[in-house]
């Protein structure tokens, strides 16, 4: 009976943005609280975790997340597993396929959304478009986000539970493997996508018309789907805002990569640019995501920890404050010069090991990393701390957010660098690396 009347009042709760994916109030929620009301009796509440699991479980993602952007966002909610409200099967696989509903119908809206800003942004920098080429791109573009995020749903899924499983801390690991399998997945589709429909353009043309008719289609299918789960059906109404917002922000990065890419002087820029994106987005999202658990867990909606309510942040406070994710900005910050150097090394190594960068470019590009993963810190540590206060997910907005603002930075240091190099007449290469059969 007791169930049966917990089921009824919860049926007449309303989820709020800031509620966790599946509510406390739902599905067993007042069992999670009686286990913590237990432990702040017993003594403390959450579990601390020690300076070398915390180093551990963020150094091996990271470094496959390095790796993936130097061979090429979804992201799952993970707060609801790291605070134990992902037990039920029945509910857990309910919220699986919510959340692959309404990724899908986002990835399909901002898929035609981004491939109607390019032509927009290519038509005002040419003067021209064929609109062959604008269906093209827009099969090309709806096909790739659809299939890519299918992909890394199935992927996170998979990362999400194994973390829970193995006992580790998915905030750690979902966020930086989900911006590597993206990065490594997303364009290596979009190159295929592209060869394959642009085969299709002159004699089968009607093909390219029916993949968007296609995939406009199931659009209402994937809005009946997460309207099903409570959860999902929040995202369906306030999930957005940030991505649209960070898709602007992303395009403009992408008009100054651009520029900097067509000066033949500068073109050595593209082989960098997904790595200090990357790297950086990835550092800052599990911050983010961090900081976000920790607020799910010990504050309700509209409050904030004590010291964090003012308008003016400071950088001491976010590296060297009481705040138990100061220790992790720390360790995040730190990871960026040695995590760079070997990726600048796999970088060396993909284009067969003859030159190595030269010392100036190495100084630079690190430099430039650091200091965007410093800004991006001290960002976040605000974003989502004034999210929080203003009653909105910090998991929905501020990855989308700094993310797309860590690509913007990124791509802006390092535009700033090689133009600085060519200026000075550092051409980036450094000294020739002789083989064995070339010192023969």
């Amino acid at each position: 009976m007791g169930n049966i009347s917990q089921a009824n009042s919860a049926s007449h709760y309303e989820c709020t943005e800031t509620d966790f994916l599946l509510p406390s109030q739902l599905y067993g929620g007042s069992m999670l609280r009686q286990i913590r009301r237990t432990k702040n009796a017993d003594g403390p509440g959450a579990h601390v975790e020690s300076l070398c699991s915390m180093v551990l479980q963020i150094l091996v993602p990271f470094f496959l997340a390095g790796l993936g952007t130097v061979s090429a966002g979804i992201l799952l909610d993970v707060v609801q597993v790291n605070a134990g409200k992902m037990e039920p099967p029945r509910e857990k696989w309910m919220l699986i396929v919510g959340n692959l509903a309404i990724k899908q119908l986002q990835a399909t809206v901002l898929g035609l959304l981004a491939s109607l800003m390019a032509t927009v942004l290519g038509w005002m920098v040419e003067g021209k478009m064929l609109f062959n080429h604008v269906v093209l791109l827009c099969s090309a573009s709806v096909s790739t986000a659809f299939v890519a995020s299918l992909l890394q749903g199935i992927i996170m899924v998979g990362v999400i539970l194994g973390s829970k499983w193995m006992r580790i801390n998915p905030d750690n690991v979902a966020t930086p493997m989900a911006a590597s399998f993206g990065d490594l997945i997303t364009l290596a589709l979009l190159a295929s996508f592209s060869q394959w429909f642009y085969s299709f353009i002159d004699l089968y043309p009607y093909v390219l018309y029916l993949v968007d008719l296609f995939f406009l289609c199931l659009i209402p299918l994937w809005v009946i789907i997460s309207s099903k789960h409570p959860a999902s059906q929040i995202l369906l109404r306030t999930g957005w805002e940030p991505i649209i917002t960070a898709m602007v922000i992303s395009s403009i990065g992408g008009l100054i990569l651009e520029k900097t890419v067509s000066n033949p002087n500068l073109a050595g820029i593209i082989i960098y640019a997904p790595l200090i994106n990357g790297v950086g987005g990835n550092l800052v999202s599990i911050q983010c995501s961090r900081i976000s658990t920790n607020l799910h867990l010990n504050h309700v909606p509209g409050e904030v920890p004590e010291g964090r309510n003012r308008r003016c942040y400071s950088p001491c406070r976010t590296f060297f404050g009481s705040d138990p994710n100061c220790r992790s900005a720390q360790i995040l910050l730190l990871l960026v010069i040695p995590g760079q150097l070997i990726f600048l090394y796999a970088i060396h190594l993909m284009k067969g090991g003859h030159t190595l960068p030269s010392p100036i470019l190495t100084v630079t590009f690190l430099s430039a990393s650091l200091i965007q993963v410093f800004c991006l810190l001290c960002i976040a540590d605000w974003v989502v701390h004034c999210l929080w206060r203003r009653h909105k997910d910090p998991d929905s907005y501020s990855i989308p957010y700094l993310t797309a603002l860590g690509d913007l930075l990124g791509t802006a240091l390092l535009s700033m660098n090689f133009v600085m190099l060519w200026y000075i007449g550092d051409s980036g290469k450094g000294a020739k690396v002789k083989t064995r059969k070339e010192g023969l």
